[in-house]
This record gives structure tokens, sequence and C-alpha cells, in this order.
């Protein structure tokens, strides 16, 4: 029996995503658990499965399409079997295509009903406006007029973003004719893709927390000694520790030492969390994103190593998952390859700290009243105050640095 394939809700606040580009086309047979189409979410682009094996009778949703969660974006049943898809609200006036028996018929079919993708781009006879499903229904909500708003989206069509800054501004004006290439020295505007949106939003949402910020130096003397010997044991193919992933360990240990650093903000609760899932910031072009690894607490520093190189690599190939960016605790990030010194890290709500690292540098320190060039780290703890109180996060800091001057304390 033929049946819809609907979007799915791959991670928790995702009410829409856009599909990039579908890996199978109409007619094609289609296993259960096989890769069907690629979907761009807010922060990630994923492969999605098939949940149903068949043949794909027909694509309702095309590539650059803004669509809902829980709409129909296409049909798998047998070869030459009819299905009808219901009405809809939503479905803008377009005749529904039905899938019947024989090439011939199918062809017919298309000959007289242009492509969803198609009509998602034109103009309709009733002069109704090229609109996300999602921009429909908040325009209707809110009583917006979508004739007087001018879409960002693909191909000019107006998209969720669109409706909800008429009720902050006045409507757009038409958009007008194409302008030749403005000369070298003028303004380069650089529309923001769904990832700078999300990144804007979530630090807006960080700065409204009230943070407080603790600092200390590591001497890590130690922990390079550390390093060196887990790099010589490495083996030909395997993935070579980093400061980042001794730093992962030793802050996975102290975070379950110190559980109210490990925590999350609930509103009007704080949530100790039981195991220390800590978030790495990863560079990629157009962002940033913060893939997490798991119960660090229970893993080897080499496992770490294994971890963080696999999820580095399939962030910056666009290879992750809604899930690995899911779950988080704690989060660290390392500028330290760049050569900053110090910095501030902003918080990752809802979690309760993220930790700032920089660059090691020789420093001259006092010992036994003798000056001595020592390799220092700073680390600048960033807290949320509502969480965490500054003894707690100092604990946890100086836990922290007692654990990379002296790395067998954390066993």
């Amino acid at each position: 029996m033929a049946s819809q394939v609907t979007l799915p809700r791959l991670g928790q606040g995702m009410e829409s995503g856009t599909i990039v580009r579908w890996l199978k086309s109409e007619g094609d047979r289609v296993e259960k658990g096989d890769a069907l189409y690629e979907l761009d979410t807010e922060k990630v682009t994923q492969e999605v499965e098939a949940d149903a094996s068949g043949v794909l009778l027909k694509i309702l949703a095309g590539e650059g399409e803004e669509i809902e969660v829980g709409k129909a974006i296409a049909v798998i049943g047998e070869q030459g079997e009819e299905y009808s898809p219901p009405e809809s609200a939503d479905s803008d006036g377009e005749e529904e295509l039905t899938a019947t028996a024989g090439v011939e018929q199918q062809a017919e079919q298309r000959a007289r009903v242009a492509p969803r993708p198609q009509a998602a781009e034109q103009m309709e006879n009733g002069g109704r406006v090229k609109a996300s499903p999602l921009a429909r229904r908040i325009a209707r909500e809110r009583g917006i007029d979508l004739s007087a708003l001018r879409g960002t989206g693909p191909e000019g069509r107006i998209v969720a973003e669109d409706v909800e800054r008429a009720e902050k501004a006045p409507p757009a004006a038409p958009a007008p004719a194409a302008a030749p290439a403005a000369p070298t020295g003028e303004v380069e505007t650089i529309p923001l893709t769904g990832m700078r949106k999300t990144i804007a939003r979530r630090m807006t949402e960080a700065w409204e927390a009230p943070a407080f910020q603790i600092a200390m130096t590591a001497d890590v003397t130690a922990a390079i000694r550390l390093r060196q010997a887990l790099v010589a044991r490495t083996g030909e193919g395997e993935a070579k520790p980093t400061y980042s992933d001794i730093l992962t360990k030793v802050c996975a240990v102290a975070l379950m030492r110190h559980r109210g650093v490990n925590a999350l903000f609930g509103g009007d609760e704080i949530q100790l969390q039981p195991t220390a899932n800590v978030g790495i910031a990863v560079a990629v072009p157009n962002g940033l994103l913060v893939p997490v690894l798991r119960s660090c607490e229970g893993k080897t520093i080499p496992q770490l190593a294994a971890e963080r190189a696999d999820l580095v690599a399939r962030t910056r190939e666009g290879k992750l998952r809604q899930e690995d960016l899911e779950g988080g605790t704690f989060t660290i990030s390392n500028l330290g390859m760049y050569g900053v010194e110090r910095f501030v890290a902003v918080l990752n709500p809802p979690q309760a700290a993220i930790l700032a690292v920089g660059a090691i540098e020789e420093r001259a320190v006092a010992r036994d009243g003798e000056l001595l060039a020592r390799p220092i780290m700073e680390m600048t703890l960033s807290c949320d105050h509502r969480t965490v109180d500054g003894a707690t996060a100092s604990e946890f800091l100086r836990t922290v640095k007692q654990f990379l001057e002296e790395p067998g304390l954390a066993l």
C-alpha cells in the first residue's frame, strides 16, 4: 500500500527543514534504510533514510524548498500502484498527482501538471505569491498580507523569517530590477545562512544570561610529558592525542567531582547531569559547530582522541548528524592553536559553563627563589550565575589546574 514520506523532526525545537538534494529519482526502487535525500536544518545537513521499501512513486517537495515538520514530501509504494493524497489546506490549489499503472499514464500526468518544485517557483493563476507552507500558516495566524512582503528564499520565495520580520518593520518594497555588479569599493552584503541565523539567535540568548568569568594559569610541564608518551604509543593510522583530548579527560573527571558545574539551567530548576558530555567547539567555513563527546569521564585519552578525530572530520566534511550536536553538558573552546593567549568564551545555554583555553607559552616563573622558564597555559571559565556560584566555579577550575599539573591525580 502506497504511503507518504513525511519530513521528520530530527532534533528538539526543529520546526522545518530544506530539501538540499534528492538521492533517488521517481521510479527508483528504494529499500528501507537507503539514503533518500539530504536535509538542511538550522545546524547540519544530513542524509535521511527511507522508512519503507518500495518504488519512489512521486516526489512532492523540490530541492531548495522549505518544508514544515510532518508535511508529505514523497510517496513510496509498489510499481503501478494508485495513490491519491488527501486534500490539504496548504495545497495552495495545486492539482494533486496520482500514481497510476504504466509509464505512459505517469508521463501524461506530468505533462498536465507541473512538478511541485516548478510550481513553487511560479505565481498561480489567481495571483498568489510564492511562499513556504510554514510562512503561509504564520501569515494566516498573524493577519499578514503575503503579497506585501519581499521573499528572501530561493527564487524570491517568502519563508517564515520574512513573515516574522514583517511584524517589526514595514513591508519591504518590491525587488528592483537586477543591477549591474557593484564596482570595487562598495559595500558587499552577505545574507545570513541558516547556520549564521542560528548562531545569532543562540548568542543573543547567551548574552541574556547573567554570566561571570574566572581565570587561572596552569604549568603544563607534566601534561606535555603525558602527551609525548601517549603519542609515542600511538599506532599507525590511529589518532594522535592532542592537548584538547587531555583537557577533555581532566575536565570530565573534574565535572564528576564538582557536579554543580556539570549542570543545565531549566528555568525554574537546575538539572545536575550524571555524566560528562563535553562539547568541542569546531570552526567551519560558515560558522561554528559544537559536536559532543559522550561519557568522557569513563574513557581513556586515546579513546577520546579517536572519537574527537572522527567528530572533527565529519564536522568539516558536513557529515554530522543531529544527535552529534545534542546532549552536551559542558563545552571547551580552544584557540591556542591560533596563538591566542587568553579570551572569554560565550556561554552555550542551557549549559552552566564553558572553558576558554589559550596557547601554551614559556613564561618566567619563580621556583624556590629562582626564575625558571615554564610552559604556561591560561584558562578562563565563563559561568551562568543562575546555576553556578563563584566558589563552586573556582573549586572546579582549581581541580582542572591540579589535574593538568599532575595528571596522575585524575586517575
